[in-house]
């Protein structure tokens, strides 16, 4: 069984899709910092660039098509033990991420990773 650390829920990729046709491949980053920090940012990939301070999650699978979902090393330390789920809903989002012109915003859900999750992960 395949364990995964990050998933989108369909209304997120829908929007995904969107977004992809208009800026073409995408990428998240979350950097638990001001001005929206604790939620996941969409950027056009490579446009925000990652380094050593940051955590690769994994990719959400959009049509086949990888969407990587990276944060930062300091906010995936308190994030380690969790599964994470990007979802969007109605309402403002940050002046930075890809959706803010759309009225609506991405959003982090996450659960506590199972015990076979933790061990898949290597966290026990």
């Amino acid at each position: 069984m395949e364990h995964a650390r990050v998933a989108v829920t369909p209304e997120a990729a829908e929007l995904l899709r969107r977004l992809r046709a208009e800026h073409g491949p995408l990428m998240f980053h979350q950097s638990g910092g001001c001005c929206d920090g604790s939620a996941p940012m969409c950027y056009p990939a490579g446009e925000f660039r990652t380094g050593g301070s940051d955590v690769h999650l994994g990719d959400l699978d959009v049509d086949g098509e990888a969407v990587p979902v990276w944060m930062s090393a300091a906010q995936h330390e308190y994030w380690k033990h969790t599964h994470l789920t990007i979802d969007v809903v109605r309402g403002r989002g940050s002046g930075f991420s890809l959706e803010a012109p759309e009225g609506v915003r991405f959003l982090i859900r996450s659960r506590l990773l199972t015990d076979d999750e933790l061990t898949a992960f290597g966290l026990v």
